[in-house]
């Protein structure tokens, strides 16, 4: 089914959709490498990959996020997580008022997720919609442990590879050794369990975090397919349960 908006008003008026879908990202840097793009695109490439589906509608995309970590960066743009929680629950309550009271957020920017939980729970609470949300890396967890050696966490190897997959147009595969080096092994910073690094500055001079030189466009391909399949099983789920069976249950 093509994108909601693709659509006219009557078009979408004989549309029976079961499941929305709202990609959320970021524009944010994303080291040497990589373009700012990198999350929101990566979330609108996911949601696209349901398009061809009967019950489902792809929203538009959500390209900007809590991203304030990052703002030392050239580019990066942000907004606070009340404005983007607010911006997210506000877009997918004018969709309830449609009909459509499910949906899926594919949400590519790990800064997003406490603002996107916090949306859903109002949202169901409130008994106006159930939106879980979906992290993609989350997914494919396994798999990436299998294919990189690092701890990750950003511009590192496996976003590096999904790029490369998706708009190998955009990447830099020159410059990875160059993001690489100024690159944390891991995110943020801790001093006798304390946890410090509040900007991404405080703990990676590229703002890449991992190794973003063991990237290859060939495991991008791996991991879209496998978070692919993730995203097309959670949206059947969801399709086949009753609202009732979503919203939450009486005390005992």
């Amino acid at each position: 089914m093509p994108t909601l908006a693709d659509q006219s008003t009557t078009d979408v008026a004989d549309l029976d959709v079961e499941v929305a879908v709202l990609p959320t990202g970021s524009t944010e840097q994303h080291g040497p490498a990589l373009p700012l793009g990198m999350d929101h695109m990566a979330a609108s490439a996911f949601a696209r990959s349901t398009a061809d589906r009967d019950d489902t509608l792809v929203l538009p995309t959500v390209p900007v996020g809590v991203s304030i970590h990052h703002r030392q960066f050239d580019g990066t743009l942000y907004v606070g997580e009340e404005t983007f929680e607010r911006y997210v629950r506000e877009t997918l309550e004018s969709l309830a008022e449609h009909g459509v009271r499910k949906a899926v957020i594919v949400n590519g920017h790990g800064g997003n997720a406490p603002a996107l939980r916090r949306a859903a729970r109002t949202l169901r609470d409130e008994r106006t919609a159930f939106t879980p949300s979906w992290n993609w890396w989350d997914s494919v967890e396994a798999l990436s442990a299998d294919l990189f050696d690092e701890a990750g966490g950003h511009a590192d190897a496996m976003e590096s590879s999904l790029l490369w997959h998706i708009r190998d147009d955009l990447i830099q595969p020159e410059l990875l050794e160059a993001a690489e080096a100024g690159a944390s092994e891991g995110w943020g910073e801790s001093v006798h369990g304390a946890s410090l690094g509040f900007d991404t500055i405080d703990f990676s001079e590229t703002g890449a975090v991992g190794k973003p030189t063991q990237a290859d466009p060939e495991k991008g391909a791996e991991l879209f397919d496998a978070a692919r399949d993730e995203l097309a099983a959670l949206i059947d789920w969801l399709a086949e349960r009753s609202l009732e069976e979503c919203w939450p249950r009486a005390h005992v």
